[in-house]
């Protein structure tokens, strides 16, 4: 069976490009007749805000689009330690006391995600203390796991290139698990069949495609799909205060309609579609 999923973050409101996202997520399962889930991305630390839980809610219930609500992010806080564990137990995790700024003030090249760590925690050796963070050692997890592949639906067989991140975080040092391992794992303990995401994250399915291979996890296929641009070029964001699914609605707004627009690529006004992959890296 189909199963998809839309994984919000709960730092800020809902607006259009998510429901372009949900709905995408969503019209995939239903025409396999299968199943559409809710995940809520909640472990960003003080940026979660419990109250927008009941707001995704209540916009995806606007929007007219039925899921299944699976456990949150931090109900799962065992599962990432377990897997961190494991990673370690196989010599290819190591800590690291690096700040963003040493990072970017050491760096020599530059990955998908920004500066390249240069190594510098992995050419000291252990770290003592709890303040740390925990990298993937990308030389040995890629020797480790050896070629790998993986599908996408829009774009086809792609070759897993992992090494273009460098040595990424896993485990953070103000959250219990990077974005990486935390949405892989969960993907994989959700039974999801077809992860849908913005095109925005298809670089980042390189390094997921590795972490399934390296915990013995299940592989899905993927689909990427175009991400909404403003008028600026710069893709809708919250943090840029795109205008709010949850005030549209309380202003009375036909979520049905609302829904029927974003299916039919009918955007507001300087809103536009972009199907760009950077693959500068």
């Amino acid at each position: 069976m189909t199963v998809t999923r839309f994984a919000p973050s709960p730092n800020g409101p809902l607006h259009l490009g998510h429901a372009y996202s949900a709905i995408v997520a969503h019209d995939r399962a239903k025409h396999d007749g299968g199943e559409f889930l809710l995940r809520i991305e909640d472990i960003d630390g003080a940026r979660s805000r419990s109250e927008l839980r009941q707001e995704f809610r209540e916009d995806l219930d606007w929007l007219q689009l039925q899921y299944r609500e699976v456990a949150p992010q931090s109900a799962r806080i065992a599962s990432y330690r377990t897997a961190a564990d494991e990673l370690r137990a196989m010599g290819i995790l190591y800590p690291c006391t690096c700040t963003r700024a040493e990072v970017a003030a050491a760096a020599v090249a530059h990955g998908p995600d920004g500066p390249l760590y240069p190594g510098t925690c992995l050419r000291r050796g252990p770290v003592p203390g709890p303040d740390v963070a925990w990298r993937l050692d990308m030389e040995q997890a890629t020797l480790l796991a050896g070629p790998l592949e993986w599908t996408d639906e829009r774009h086809g067989v792609q070759l897993a290139r992992p090494e273009l991140f460098g040595d990424v975080v896993l485990w953070r040092k103000d959250a219990p698990a990077s974005y990486h391992l935390a949405a892989t794992l969960d993907d994989a303990a959700d039974g999801v069949t077809h992860v849908t995401r913005g095109v925005d994250l298809f670089q980042a399915t390189h390094i997921h495609r590795l972490i399934q291979h390296l915990l013995g996890l299940p592989v899905p296929v993927w689909h990427h799909h175009p991400v909404l641009l403003e008028a600026d070029g710069r893709k809708l964001a919250k943090r840029r205060d795109a205008p709010a699914l949850a005030d549209r609605r309380r202003a009375g707004e036909d979520g049905r309609a609302v829904a029927a627009e974003v299916r039919a690529t009918l955007f507001d006004t300087g809103i536009s579609l972009s199907d760009a992959i950077d693959q500068s890296a």
